[in-house]
């Protein structure tokens, strides 16, 4: 195999998309739990700075007719080119974006994304946002697909309640570090807030 470094892509596209596809639907059904999508065999390896669960759920979640942002250091020639070979996604500004990836602080503000319509909520941005790591243990959270309570180390609580002011619109989020992710949909509220 030559070194184009385009390589990391799936190795077996069928099972291994269909897979993380569970994956992200069970973490964004289930707020605060944190799903493991790229295991031992796994041939993805996006380059730095995307981790292994980023660039999972963008080759399964992207193609050539989705809008995707990169920020940061995210946005440098390596990452362009392997989402662009392996997915064909085009690269636009955060207000044009379906996705946008990067580290939490690169990514800020969140009024620069869509966030939908009253006629099409679903229209806005999900933010992949870059963390060193993941932890059930943080922001304590409530909402659908939480029984009672759950807590996710988010980076900014502010995300919260920027859903809740706009709530049915607003911006869905996951989390992604390592090979693990874990999600907060525009539904999720801090449970020290009532509502």
């Amino acid at each position: 195999m030559s070194d184009t470094g385009l390589e990391g892509g799936f190795t077996n596209a069928a099972t291994e998309s269909a897979a993380i596809f569970r994956a992200t639907l069970n973490a964004m059904a289930r707020p605060g739990v944190i799903e493991t999508v790229v295991g031992a065999g796994s041939g993805i390896l996006p380059p730095k700075p995307l981790s292994a669960a980023a660039g999972a759920v963008l080759l399964t979640l992207a193609d050539h007719e989705t809008p995707l942002h990169l920020a940061g250091a995210h946005d440098c020639a390596a990452v362009r080119q392997w989402l662009a070979f392996h997915t064909g996604a085009r690269f636009v500004g955060r207000d044009q974006a379906v996705f946008a990836v990067g580290r939490w602080d690169d990514l800020i503000p969140l009024a620069d994304y869509r966030i939908g319509s009253a006629e099409f909520p679903d229209l806005s941005v999900t933010l992949i946002a870059e963390c060193d790591a993941l932890s059930t243990h943080g922001v304590v959270m409530r909402g659908p697909g939480i029984e009672h309570v759950a807590e996710l180390n988010l980076p900014d609580p502010g995300f919260l309640d920027f859903n809740e002011a706009r709530y049915p619109l607003g911006i869905d989020m996951i989390l992604t570090a390592g090979s693990a992710l874990a999600a907060v949909p525009r539904s999720t509220r801090r449970a020290d807030q009532e509502g």
